[in-house]
């Protein structure tokens, strides 16, 4: 189950496959500032499966869902 103060982002790169990830909502804050002051370089993001390092000018775009809801019958 998702914790409550995480996100799922997915990353598309260029010239090869995404990745989907559930990372903390500050981890999802740092990519994109990362990404929105234009530096070169890497940027190491922790999943719940794991830490992803990303090499920013590769990035295509980033998809940020929104938080996770519950569909159904709940108690």
């Amino acid at each position: 189950m998702a914790e409550p103060d995480s996100v799922r982002i997915e990353i598309a790169f260029s010239g090869g496959p995404g990745l989907s990830a559930l990372v903390t909502v500050q981890g999802a804050d740092e990519l994109e500032r990362a990404l929105a002051s234009d530096q070169d370089g890497t940027f190491q993001v922790d999943a719940a499966d794991g830490r992803y390092t990303v090499v920013l000018r590769r990035v295509v775009y980033v998809k940020r869902y929104a938080r996770e809801s519950r569909v159904g019958f709940g108690i």
